[in-house]
């Protein structure tokens, strides 16, 4: 009641005619955030529901913490490895804090400072669609980059990936897939290879002799095999992108998600049946001779599955469609995998890919639902 009660006593300084009244955007960002608002849409494509956007947002901020943790943790642990020391719990999670908590502020101050920018600008209210964009970068991310990237890479993002379009709601591709994009081909070096994913190794710190920073990826797309167990591979005691490496963190955070309605369990389950099945076939044929399910296991096929395919915005609308995008996803991912060993990692780039699609599968899904109903009437009126 106090923090409701000064939040009433500001609001007529950040109102029109206030003295304040050109931040109106941003404090509205920030009362918003605190309660949920008393306002109700009347116009426009929407969802009639007590949750609103910031909820829902927070919610997947939510289900992202135990990758994210994890990450912390694991961070810590492949740095203690590569110097030959005993990983403990405790120093591994307090490095791990350390090194990645500067990323996730660059991140958030670059996207929030252009959003809330952008708002003002255009007199609108502050799209919450960043509260998960803002987590998301990061955790896509190699430990070792430099923060001036991840501020390049995050403004990118915010202004060609999503402002141009028109902002949440309205953006084509993914944001944070579009960052991690950027940094691919803009950077390259910054995010491939052994010594970027191990903090430390990119500076030159010495590690012990036999260690190799290699994703399992890597290592399936040169040779065929892993150094590493598929349990450390499905519990993510491996080198990779800080929040992608825990498929079981991950999968936990997909529980959270589809328990409260938040993420389509239709292109979730598609994206992974998609990836199966495609490298059961490549496997049959013996293109590949480690087991097909090692996809579903490394590099960022998981998390893609479960926070971006997901995506409302970007994915398909329709139920059909969700199952057509989804599988060809997780498909897409795992070819690129192995018809392209220069290029590991494919779930990046089949998401990015379907993000185009999407739209043109829901129309040709509405349009085959249109058919099917005017040949229904057609009988009916004989």
């Amino acid at each position: 009641m106090g923090m409701r009660k000064f939040m009433d006593n500001l609001k007529p300084t950040f109102s029109e005619g206030g003295k304040l009244g050109f931040l109106a955007s941003t404090f509205d960002a920030f009362e918003t955030f605190l309660f949920v608002p008393n306002t109700t849409t009347a116009r426009g494509a929407h969802i009639r529901d007590v949750n609103d956007m910031k909820r829902t947002m927070i919610v997947v901020v939510a289900a992202l913490m135990p990758a994210l943790l994890f990450g912390f943790y694991n961070t810590g642990y492949q740095h203690y490895l590569s110097q030959g020391l005993q990983p403990e719990f405790w120093a591994s999670l307090w490095f791990g804090f350390l090194k990645v908590l500067p990323i996730i502020v660059v991140s958030y101050v670059v996207g929030l400072a252009i959003e809330f920018g952008f708002a003002q600008a255009r007199g609108h209210e502050v799209n919450e669609g960043f509260l998960v964009t803002g987590m998301l970068i990061p955790m896509v991310m190699p430990v070792d980059i430099p923060l001036w990237m991840v501020a390049v890479a995050t403004a990118f993002a915010v202004v060609i990936g999503k402002e141009v379009f028109g902002g949440t709601g309205m953006n084509v591709f993914n944001p944070a897939l579009v960052a991690r994009a950027f940094v691919f081909f803009a950077y390259t070096p910054s995010i491939s290879g052994a010594e970027v994913w191990i903090a430390g190794l990119s500076s030159g710190e010495g590690v012990v002799d036999g260690f190799s920073g290699a994703t399992a990826l890597e290592q399936l797309g040169t040779t065929g095999t892993m150094s590493y167990s598929a349990l450390d591979a499905f519990l993510g005691f491996i080198p990779g992108s800080i929040g992608e490496t825990s498929t079981l963190a991950i999968l936990l955070g997909a529980a959270l998600l589809l328990f409260t309605g938040v993420a389509s369990w239709r292109t979730m389950v598609s994206v992974f049946v998609g990836g199966l099945a495609t490298g059961y076939l490549f496997q049959a044929l013996g293109v590949t001779a480690y087991p097909a399910w090692y996809h579903l296991i490394v590099g960022g096929f998981a998390f893609g599955a479960v926070f971006m395919a997901t995506d409302p915005v970007t994915s398909a609308q329709t139920d059909t469609g969700k199952y057509i995008v989804g599988f060809m996803t997780g498909a897409l991912a795992v070819l690129t995998r192995v018809v392209n060993p220069a290029y590991p990692e494919g779930m990046m780039m089949a998401i990015l890919f379907m993000n185009a699609l999407a739209p043109l599968v829901d129309y040709f899904v509405v349009e085959a639902n249109i058919s099917r109903r005017k040949k229904r009437g057609c009988k009916l009126a004989k």
